[in-house]
């Protein structure tokens, strides 16, 4: 009997030793196997894999988005998806979209990307991931360049339009109650009452207003927003660190080269009136 203990003992050990590697084999050629996949599965490899990198645009509101004569994408935001594609070594396609089908979009896999004027915000982020910004918007006035409209204090007892459905009317009479509001069904509308006269200035997106002023000349845009910043990113799906990571890296460097800055005066006709860092 105690002979034949001490033969099995060194058995069991051997036996738990043999079975310690096997199981420490496994959880290792699991771990491994999950973090491979894990890379395979990430849209960086399957876009390089690819050659082509989809991003959803939208081409309704120039100058982020729209088409030119021959048909063909164009814009702020085309461009921001082009430099992308060219980092990455691959072409790009222009899915065009809308507001509302952007995280639809990234949800179905239909597009990589997301770069569409989208502003980040809290319940946004509960559906798709968002990169660091790249564009920054604030809610400026447009005015003509022979008004003596400089902020929202200069307009008491002027009429101010605004797009209806917005938050701008309530803004600026949070900010002057002194303020008429004229409401209109579009922002070509609202721009197209400052230039006839019937309105004295109009509240939109900084982006935008930049690019109307650019447009005509007789027109200039007010630089203190009448609400908090707006910080614009590209959105991609949830879950996919690596993809997330290379966007960043990349933002990174195109943010920081003057290539974006170029870009923006390209489109906007101005430099950059916020800077992408935010400020609270």
């Amino acid at each position: 009997m105690t002979r034949l203990r001490h033969r099995t003992r060194p058995l069991m050990m051997i036996c738990a030793g043999v079975t310690g590697v096997a199981v420490l084999s496994a959880c290792s050629s699991s771990s491994t196997g999950t973090s491979a996949s894990g890379a395979q599965s990430s849209t960086l490899q399957t876009v390089t894999k690819r050659g082509t990198l989809n991003v959803a645009s939208c081409l309704t509101f120039p100058p982020f988005g729209s088409v030119n004569k021959d048909n063909k994408p164009q814009g702020f935001d085309v461009d921001v998806a082009t430099a992308m594609a060219t980092a990455l070594g691959v072409k790009v396609k222009i899915v065009d979209t809308t507001s509302a089908n952007r995280i639809p979009n990234l949800q179905t896999k239909k597009v990589d990307a997301v770069v569409c004027n989208f502003t980040t915000t809290a319940e946004r982020a509960k559906q798709v991931a968002f990169s660091d910004p790249y564009i920054v918007a604030g809610e400026v006035l447009l005015v003509k360049k022979a008004s003596n409209i400089d902020d929202i204090d200069d307009l008491s007892g002027k009429t101010v339009a605004v797009t209806k459905g917005s938050t701008n009317g309530d803004a600026v009479k949070a900010g002057n109650p002194a303020a008429k509001i004229q409401e209109y069904d579009t922002s070509s509308a609202a721009v197209l009452a400052v230039k006839q006269g019937q309105a004295d200035a109009m509240v939109e997106d900084s982006n935008f207003l930049n690019y109307q002023a650019k447009l005509d000349t007789s027109l200039k845009v007010t630089k203190d927003s009448v609400v908090p910043l707006e910080y614009n990113a590209i959105g991609v799906q949830q879950g996919d660190a690596t993809w997330l990571q290379w966007v960043n890296t990349w933002l990174r460097e195109f943010n920081t080269s003057g290539q974006a800055d170029a870009l923006y005066k390209k489109w906007f006709g101005v430099d950059r009136v916020y800077p992408l860092t935010p400020s609270y």
